[in-house]
Parts: C-alpha cells; sequence; structure tokens
C-alpha cells in the first residue's frame, strides 16, 4: 500500500484517511469551511497524493460510515502506523481504543491504566495530538465529573458532542432522553 490521502463523505461531514505501509497514518474531521480538510491532509502528509482508497482503506471508510451512523463498530483493528506516535502517546491510544462506542472514560482513568495515576494533563495533550481521531476516539475520553474536556477536532466540543450523542454515551449519571424514552413508552394492548 503506498502513501495516498482521501476524502469522504459522512453523516457528519467530510471526513479524510491518510495512510502508508504500515496502516493509516491519520484521520481527519469535518472542517467548517469547504476546502480546509483537503489543505488539511496536504499539510499533515505532504509525501501522500490524493487517490481513490485501496480496499482496506475502502473498508475503514466504510466502517466508519457504519459508526457515525449509530453502529457500534470500535475499529480497534484497524491498522495504524504507530511510529508516528510517541511512546507514552501509544499507550495512551492504545487505552482509548479499547473504549467501545457509547461508552466513555475519564483522562484520570487513562492515567492510572498508563500507570502514570498523575499524567491526566499529560493525557490531555496526548488526545490534542492525536493523529487518527475517530479510530483513536478521543471523543470518549472527558474531564473528571463527565466534563467534556478538550477536543483539538476541527468543530471542537460541538464535534465531540455531536459524536458522543450519535454514539448515546452516557456523560454523567443523570438520566438522558434515552432512558427517559424508554422508561415512559406507553404500555401497548391489555
Amino acid at each position: 500500500m503506498t502513501q495516498g490521502f482521501a476524502l469522504f463523505e459522512t453523516p457528519i461531514g467530510l471526513c479524510g484517511l491518510a495512510w502508508g505501509e504500515r496502516g493509516l497514518t491519520g484521520a481527519q474531521l469535518p472542517d467548517p469551511t469547504p476546502g480546509a480538510s483537503w489543505d488539511r491532509l496536504r499539510r499533515r502528509h505532504p509525501e501522500a497524493a490524493e487517490a481513490a482508497p485501496p480496499p482496506e482503506v475502502q473498508q475503514v471508510i466504510d466502517r466508519i460510515n457504519d459508526l457515525l451512523s449509530g453502529g457500534r463498530d470500535d475499529l480497534a483493528d484497524v491498522a495504524l502506523d504507530y511510529d508516528l506516535a510517541p511512546p507514552f502517546n501509544r499507550r495512551v491510544y492504545e487505552v482509548a481504543r479499547a473504549v467501545p462506542p457509547g461508552e466513555t472514560i475519564t483522562y484520570g482513568q487513562i492515567a492510572k491504566a498508563i500507570g502514570e495515576p498523575g499524567a491526566a494533563r499529560a493525557i490531555g495533550k496526548a488526545m490534542g495530538d492525536n493523529p487518527w481521531p475517530i479510530i483513536v476516539p478521543c471523543h470518549r475520553v472527558l474531564g473528571a465529573d463527565g466534563k467534556p474536556g478538550g477536543f483539538s477536532s476541527p468543530g471542537g466540543l460541538q464535534t465531540k458532542a455531536r459524536m458522543l450523542t450519535i454514539e448515546r454515551a452516557r456523560t454523567s449519571p443523570a438520566p438522558t432522553l434515552f432512558d427517559l424514552e424508554f422508561s415512559v413508552a406507553p404500555k401497548r394492548g391489555r
């Protein structure tokens, strides 16, 4: 698989993937202005040429579209070129990838999981540097008490909230509209 990148439509807008010999080298969430996604992919992956995605990348695109349509694919088996990430970030990303759709984890919980309980801020920086949003689900990482924390991808916290809503993720112990919808459903027939 040679280096390349492609943009593709999703339920949340125009996303992109870049790939190389060892797997995906980047992912791009929608930018708010036309052409910005293309520009960002070109800047981040100057060695890659825009191309039709090879079959294995097209399968990832299809799976991303399914996830962004409410599917439950965790994308955990998608090959990533981890050589692009520092060792600390890689450990963080591996923990984040284990969080299934519809669930969340805190920066502090990731810090404990990698054996560095005081590193919540460093976890936040690693998430901000995440080259594979969606595949490394940084949108599922929250601050303490369910606070959204940050989100450095285009669209910021609105994009994060939208993705969590699509996944029906619980971000606090309070009931959600989804919980209420099922608890007050009218009884059928007698």
